[in-house]
């Protein structure tokens, strides 16, 4: 029977900017307007935008204090109540759940969803010594609501020891990850190559693709003057894309109003259910480096609720701002890439290296992809997982052309509802340590500074560095996770 609270996508959008002559690159809300209007014809109903009861933005790379609004008044939504979300992957879908489960509730009947990033534009003309003009807002302007909490990522004593950004983070993962499976240096990284040539090989048939040239495992994994290693094993074909100017939007509605302004039954997706879990803010107090246990807490809960398991999903957007997040995250939802699974499609975009890393709003970009899957492909589900911080906020979304047997849940987990097992940070520690994990970051003349995440034999956890040339090298070809070594006070590891 149908449920006129049904939450619904009817309208989706996406679009590129990189024009030759980058002085005619438009700002991030002309993109974000653009792009909003795109997915009302989509829907084939322009007028939906003015009845939009909700304007939501994801946090981007800009300054504007209420895009929300400037977006709004734009399109003619003039009376909506606006939305910015706080940083994170993860905000796209928790918005996408958040505005669902308002309208299931009858809270609301339209909502946009747009979030926008002109970086590469921006960075072309700051080279040129060019300061591009934005929309500026008064100082008081602020948002009716800021959705999502404030992500905390890093303890004190990890910034101290240099772990700071996701690319110095997640090949630490990495290194965890192939000392569980046993496998050898280059075993290891063959196999991540593999993987991400499989998703090069999606976003060279995405036309909404940042960068669509085909490249070969080798051509991966292996650095070259156009593809020079940042993080090892982490090429920067290995590694998210931030530097593009990309935008998408999603207009969600109840099926009452879908039905009210005239939308085709052809163009809806339903919102099935959503899930919101964290891991342990600090990486130093997880049990498992390259594991999520949220991630594993939230599809267990959202596949429990609507009653399916991981093959019956026919559409699959893993988060994959690098090769470990997609790891950790197949497993968590009980896929076998390697073995049962190994023909699945892991990503419907291409990925965050290929299809685009606009900072916040990449799950904005797969989710309008589902749409149009799942549109042609209309008795299938589509599942979008999201990421923000290190592993750390996660958020999944499950979507069909078809209703759903039971009206639209959210599941926002709390810490009980995952099984988190933690470890003590060991921050004064000095001397025996076992090496966990480790990378080798590069700068553009070559290896820079080993990173390790080392456990002491009380089994606390603290992190250190060394910039020997020696031992840098070993890190790079030989297995050093399991081994022992020494820290001294100002973090240097000795073998």
């Amino acid at each position: 029977m149908p449920d006129p609270r049904a939450p619904v996508i009817v309208g989706a959008a996406q679009l590129q900017q990189r024009p030759k002559d980058p002085t005619t690159a438009r700002e991030a809300v002309a993109l974000m307007t653009e792009v909003a209007l795109s997915a009302a014809a989509d829907a084939g109903a322009p007028r939906l935008l003015a009845a939009a009861d909700v304007v939501a933005v994801v946090n981007g790379a800009w300054s504007y204090r209420d895009p929300a609004r400037i977006v709004a008044d734009a399109v003619g939504a003039t009376s909506a109540r606006t939305i910015r979300t706080t940083d994170g992957g993860n905000t796209p879908q928790l918005v996408v759940d958040v505005l669902a489960e308002r309208i299931a509730a009858g809270e609301i009947d339209v909502a946009v969803v747009v979030g926008a990033e002109t970086i590469w534009s921006r960075r072309k003309l700051r080279t040129a010594g060019i300061e591009r003009a934005v929309t500026e807002q008064p100082e008081d302007v602020t948002p009716d609501e800021l959705l999502g909490k404030p992500l905390d990522m890093l303890s004190e004593h990890e910034r101290a020891r240099g772990i700071i950004q996701p690319v110095e983070v997640y090949p630490l993962f990495e290194s965890a990850i192939r000392h569980r499976r046993g496998e050898t240096v280059d075993e290891h990284r063959d196999r991540i190559a593999a993987m991400w040539a499989g998703f090069n090989a999606v976003a060279a048939a995405n036309p909404h693709a940042w960068s669509r040239t085909p490249m070969t495992a080798a051509e991966i994994r292996d650095p070259s003057p156009g593809n020079r290693m940042v993080a090892f094993p982490y090429t920067k074909a290995m590694c998210s894309n931030w530097f593009l100017d990309q935008a998408a939007a999603l207009i969600l509605c109840s099926e009452e109003a879908a039905e009210r302004h005239a939308v085709a039954r052809d163009r809806w997706v339903f919102v099935h259910g959503g899930a919101e879990a964290d891991d342990t803010s600090y990486i130093s107090n997880r049990a498992e480096l390259g594991r999520s246990p949220a991630i594993a807490a939230a599809w267990s809960a959202l596949a429990a609720d609507r009653g399916v398991g991981i093959d019956d999903v026919a559409h699959l957007d893993l988060y994959s701002c690098f090769p470990s997040a997609v790891e950790a995250a197949a497993e968590a939802i009980g896929l076998d890439p390697d073995g049962k699974d190994k023909a699945r499609q892991l990503t419907v975009t291409g990925g965050l290296t290929f299809a685009g890393g606009p900072l916040n709003n990449y799950v904005t970009h797969s989710i309008a992809t589902l749409v149009d899957l799942l549109r042609s492909d209309s008795t299938a589900l589509g599942l979008a997982t999201a990421n923000g911080g290190f592993l750390t906020k996660h958020a999944l979304g499950l979507y069909s052309a078809q209703p759903p047997s039971t009206p639209f849940r959210r599941l926002p987990l709390t810490d009980d509802d995952v099984a988190h097992d933690t470890r003590e940070a060991a921050p004064d520690h000095t001397g025996a340590v076992t090496i966990e994990a480790t990378t080798v970051m590069h700068d553009h003349d070559g290896p820079s500074r080993a990173l390790f995440a080392l456990l002491t034999t009380d089994g606390r956890r603290t992190f250190g560095s060394s910039n020997d040339a020696a031992l840098m090298k070993t890190a790079m070809t030989d297995e050093l996770c399991g081994t022992t070594a020494d820290l001294d006070g100002d973090g240097t590891v000795r073998l």
